[in-house]
């Protein structure tokens, strides 16, 4: 159960339940052309999983510091875990991820696209070694390849397929994924700062250059609010623009994610401490899997 709870096992499934929504509950809904079988797809969620728990890892090796101060009891490496076990366990995921990436881009015929997993995993071995203590510039990175993560099951899955004859229906629903992809660096990103609030104390002690830091709890909560109402802005927007005749996937916007979102924003413009800003952490994650699961509806969507 540590190991699992190392990797953080819940948002690893979330990746996968996500992917899973893309490829069966977007990709055949439109019953466009795709790559790859259920085997290749299969290994594809393994590979994403196993470079984003390989992250998770070497994210928890440099931060046993922070954590000791933000949240001691959650603190498993040194503890529970050896760090030479981590370190190993973080070894090994990378190498079966890439190695899975590189089969894969072989078999789409696309051999450069393993690249991509290198690129991934390095991006997240520097994220938590270095760039995490830039302002701004970690919370970007982590939002971008939490994007990823659902743009990549199109890069493999749909990408290699279109043709001339296929091509407006293809990148009709490649437009798709990267609306969601969106949506989820926005909520990613904005809930990166809200982490940055809680644990402020920690990332002050362990030399990190956050927004909290730098602007201070009260001004970076504003910036929070601000973006929230933007967030619920884009939504509307994108209601009004590609789902005003979509009733039943219209209403679940409305009710399941903008509701939230709106009170998130509520919320947020006067929390103060970090059990509040906790609560909206995990807000802000639960209104991200509510958007995910939105994914199959699409199913009763038509164009």
């Amino acid at each position: 159960m540590n190991c699992l709870n190392l990797i953080r096992y819940q948002n690893l499934l979330f990746i996968a339940l996500a992917q899973v929504f893309i490829k069966y509950g977007l990709f055949q809904a439109f019953r466009v052309e795709t790559a790859l079988n259920h085997l290749g797809f299969a290994l594809l969620v393994i590979a994403t999983i196993c470079i984003a728990a390989a992250g998770n890892i070497i994210n928890d090796i440099y931060d046993v510091e922070i954590d000791k101060i933000n949240k001691p009891s959650k603190v498993l490496i040194g503890k529970k875990i050896s760090e030479r076990r981590a370190n190993r366990l973080f070894i090994i995921l990378n190498i079966t991820g890439v190695a899975i990436g590189f089969y894969l881009a072989n078999t789409i015929e696309k051999p450069g696209f393993a690249a991509l997993f290198i690129v991934f995993s390095a991006l997240l071995y520097l994220y938590a070694s270095y760039l995490k203590g830039m302002l701004l510039i970690g919370n970007i990175l982590i939002s971008a390849l939490v994007a990823m993560s659902l743009i990549i099951v199109a890069l493999f899955d749909l990408l290699p397929t279109i043709t001339l004859q296929n091509q407006a229906m293809q990148s009709t629903v490649f437009k798709i994924v990267l609306h969601y992809a969106l949506f989820a660096f926005s909520i990613n990103f904005i809930r990166e700062i809200v982490k940055d609030l809680q644990d402020i104390n920690g990332d002050k002690k362990g030399g990190m250059n956050t927004l909290a830091i730098a602007l201070g709890r009260k001004r970076t909560s504003t910036i929070v609010c601000v973006l929230g109402l933007l967030m619920v802005f884009g939504v509307v927007f994108y209601m009004y623009e590609y789902l005003y005749n979509q009733q039943i996937i219209m209403l679940y916007f409305l009710f399941v994610i903008l509701a939230p979102l709106l009170y998130f924003c509520i919320k947020s413009y006067d929390a103060d401490t970090p059990n509040k800003y906790g609560f909206l952490s995990k807000l802000l994650k639960i209104i991200m899997f509510l958007g995910i699961c939105s994914i199959p509806l699409y199913g009763f969507v038509t164009l």
